[in-house]
């Protein structure tokens, strides 16, 4: 017994080194110098140690025969823009076992024991999906490290192989605040939501491709930045409410409403009111119609002239002159206020507006500077159609 859990130690050890250097805490020795795709990684080169000549773009780990909570991860692979599908690129998973090893098996080549026997491969279909049949890793032993799946990227026009956030755990009470504010986002935010479909736990995990990935030869141009990533999460804040169902609150959107659909529509120092008025109509529609899968916010962050007074009851003028019964009227001091930790979302001030929509608070779609105009109306339309969750009615645990 005593042997078994030593060497447990020394492999859960051998992770916890590779957790620590797979989240910047780089050990190769010209690291300032180094200019390969993503930096140095330790271990990523264990994906090709035993790797399939044919890989699926679902796989069912050895852990899945094995005692542990099961647990479905799926979702997409896109590139850099967040958008467009990304085929034949290869996922690498390992993670410990039940019991918080990277426990090995006699057959498993002896490179590879680091990683322990729960390991595998998936390889994206021709419209980037995957899913990987596997339980929930337990946490290191007498440790405070988060359970997690390392996940390394293989693309098919790129020779270097490159990781990305691990997955952990939303519901981890390991997962701290202040961990969260450590993890880099590399490849989206590695953050996943647990929903339950019978005894399966089903996390949906999106990635983006070169997502502060260091030394990607590709980048995505814009006129104008405005607002995180698509694949990062959206952050909480606590904006005013002055026109909605939480009207007098500071209630954070994504905090009450993050389960679905959710739209912050952004104004700052730049306002055009005959067109904040023309989208506010269509996004009531929107919401009417679409009910509680879809949340709309108007966050207005003039910090010019504020007043909060002054503000508030022009918002309440506003909700009361176009007759506004499901959305939100919400405003800040400006759209850079660390009170209200707006500022998180790093919306561009001087941007005449700015959209973000997320699914279960990841961000899965972003516009700026759109115009009030039908064939706007129509790609936020379709944007919220294309990105409904196949697991939408699917319900979240419930903690006592």
């Amino acid at each position: 017994m005593f042997q078994h859990n030593f060497f447990g130690y020394v492999l859960a050890l051998a992770g916890l080194l590779t957790f620590q250097s797979c989240n910047g805490q780089n050990t190769s020795p010209n690291s300032k110098k180094d200019k390969t795709i993503g930096g140095f990684c330790d271990g990523c080169e264990l994906l090709y140690v035993g790797m399939p000549t044919q890989i699926k773009a679902v796989d069912t780990s050895t852990g899945w025969h094995e005692k542990g909570q099961k647990l479905l991860v799926t979702g997409t692979v896109y590139q850099l823009d967040g958008q467009t599908p990304a085929a034949n690129v290869i996922l690498y998973y390992w993670q410990t076992d039940n019991n918080g090893y990277y426990s090995p098996k006699p057959n498993l080549d002896k490179r590879a024991k680091r990683h322990g026997h729960i390991r595998g491969w998936v390889k994206t279909d021709a419209k980037g999906k995957y899913s990987i049949y596997t339980i929930r890793p337990a946490p290191y032993p007498n440790d405070t490290m988060p359970a997690h799946i390392h996940l390394a990227v293989k693309e098919p026009h790129i020779s270097q192989e490159y990781y990305i956030d691990e997955l952990v755990f939303d519901d981890d009470p390991l997962l701290t605040g202040k961990k969260r504010k450590l993890l880099e986002n590399r490849g989206g935010s590695g953050v996943v939501r647990i929903l339950l479909k019978d005894q399966l736990q089903v996390a949906v995990h999106n990635i983006v491709l070169g997502l502060h990935i260091p030394n990607y030869p590709q980048q995505v141009k814009q006129q104008l930045n405005s607002g995180l990533a698509i694949g990062e999460d959206s952050p909480s804040f606590t904006p005013f409410h002055a026109w909605g169902p939480d009207k007098g609150t500071t209630t954070c959107p994504v905090c009450k409403y993050g389960r679905y659909q959710g739209l912050l529509y952004f104004v700052g120092d730049a306002p055009n009111w005959d067109d904040i008025k023309k989208w506010l109509v269509f996004l009531e529609q929107q919401s009417q119609q679409r009910s509680k899968y879809l949340k709309v916010y108007f966050i207005y962050g003039n910090s010019k002239n504020y007043h909060k007074a002054g503000r508030q009851k022009e918002l309440e003028q506003l909700g009361t002159s176009l007759r506004l019964q499901h959305l939100a009227l919400t405003f800040v001091p400006a759209l850079t206020d660390e009170k209200s930790e707006v500022a998180l979302n790093k919306i561009n001030p001087n941007a005449k507006n700015t959209f973000i929509l997320y699914q279960h608070r990841n961000i899965v779609a972003k516009f700026i500077e759109l115009e009030a105009n039908p064939a706007n109306f129509r790609l936020i339309t379709n944007t919220l159609n294309q990105n409904k969750s196949e697991y939408n009615q699917l319900p979240e645990p419930i903690f006592h």
